[in-house]
């Protein structure tokens, strides 16, 4: 062995003993513990505490005060009830004669599409061709009666003049 080997093996062995020995001078006991910090934080704790106990009384208190929820003025889900207008019982008048409301008649839809020419030995002949309401086609020349209602009275280039035969008035189909 060389002489550098023999004073690492040296060293090493100094070292590991004065580990041990100062190893073996430690004892276990348990730290005494700090009283004065441990007090302090039970204080402190003690304040938080009673300072929430405190704040709760206060949010009670005000919670007792506090106006109770109106009821509900409004459901958008249903229509509110129609009032019932207060009934007269004591005043009684006469009925009122019904009067019938005179029968008004509607004209009916008519349409002008179209005049035919014809010619013949009395002269030119117009057929106009009208349509009534319900898809139909009537041809008719002057003279004749269409519907049961109306007269056919002149048939020209681009209209047609009819009468109604209970009012007497005159009516004019215009071609479009």
């Amino acid at each position: 062995m060389s002489a550098s080997r023999v004073a690492a093996w040296v060293i090493g062995v100094a070292m590991c003993g004065a580990w041990l020995a100062s190893a073996a001078g430690v004892t276990r006991q348990a730290r005494a513990p700090r009283l004065a910090s441990r007090g302090a934080d039970v204080v402190q704790f003690d304040a938080l505490a009673a300072d929430v106990q405190a704040q709760a009384g206060r949010l009670r208190a005000r919670l007792a005060a506090a106006p109770a929820p109106r009821p509900v003025e409004r459901n958008p889900f249903s229509f509110s009830a129609r009032p019932v207008p207060p009934r007269l019982a004591d005043k009684r008048h006469p009925s009122p004669v019904a009067l019938t409301p005179p029968v008004e008649t509607r004209e009916p839809v008519l349409e002008l599409i179209g005049i035919a020419e014809n010619t013949r030995p009395e002269g030119l002949v117009r057929t106009a061709m009208i349509t009534g309401g319900h898809d139909e086609l009537m041809m008719v020349t002057a003279g004749q009666r269409i519907l049961g209602r109306y007269d056919v009275v002149l048939v020209g280039a681009d209209a047609v003049e009819l009468k109604d035969v209970q009012t007497g008035g005159k009516r004019r189909l215009i071609l479009r």
